[in-house]
């Protein structure tokens, strides 16, 4: 299971990372919006090998059978080593190539509220959030933590969906070898 579960959580971590570094070539013409929209269909696209390990594991280490509960392990093993990687590639990229990035997003959590016909008094609770959200962002354990929650809701309902999909029990496995060996 190690060998599955490294190999493709390092392919997935691969593909979320080389999409995140992509978008950095246009971060400058990319809003906030467009950027959340393109960086979650980047998470999905990479969470989408997670099913290809699954069934991998099943197919080239348990002999075709696979229960639910051990799909889900792999699926969730799988997206911890994505994880992993796309979170230790943000931290250099926020800390070190885009140290102004938490500022740019804390003036944009305030320009949405502003523009939104906000009172003067919501306008000033929003600049504190933003503050706060920033001095919190500015911490690399607070950071990882929060970018580690970004790819994980995808990649659990993922390993969820593959877990379902991919499972084959003993009679299910029987069934199908008896229907090769008739034709």
């Amino acid at each position: 299971m190690k060998k599955t579960v490294l190999v493709f959580g390092l392919i997935s971590g691969f593909i979320s990372i080389a999409m995140m570094l992509g978008t950095l070539l246009f971060v400058d013409k990319l809003t906030f919006d467009n950027g959340l929209i393109f960086g979650y269909t980047a998470l999905v696209l990479s969470g989408l090998v997670t099913f290809f390990g699954v069934r991998s594991y099943r197919d080239n280490v348990v002999d075709g059978r696979l229960g639910f509960g051990r799909g889900l392990v792999v699926g969730l093993l799988i997206t911890l080593v994505s994880c992993v990687c796309y979170v230790a590639v943000w931290e250099v990229v926020y800390f070190k190539v885009m140290p102004d990035f938490g500022a740019k997003y804390a003036a944009h959590m305030v320009e949405r509220v502003r523009a939104s016909g906000a009172t003067p008094e919501r306008l000033e609770q929003a600049r504190r959030e933003a503050a706060d959200f920033k001095t919190m962002y500015d911490k690399w354990w607070y950071n990882a933590a929060l970018t580690f929650l970004e790819p994980l809701p995808v990649g659990v309902t993922i390993s969820l969906i593959s877990a379902a999909v991919l499972r084959k029990r003993r009679t299910d496995a029987a069934v199908e070898l008896g229907d090769a060996h008739s034709r």
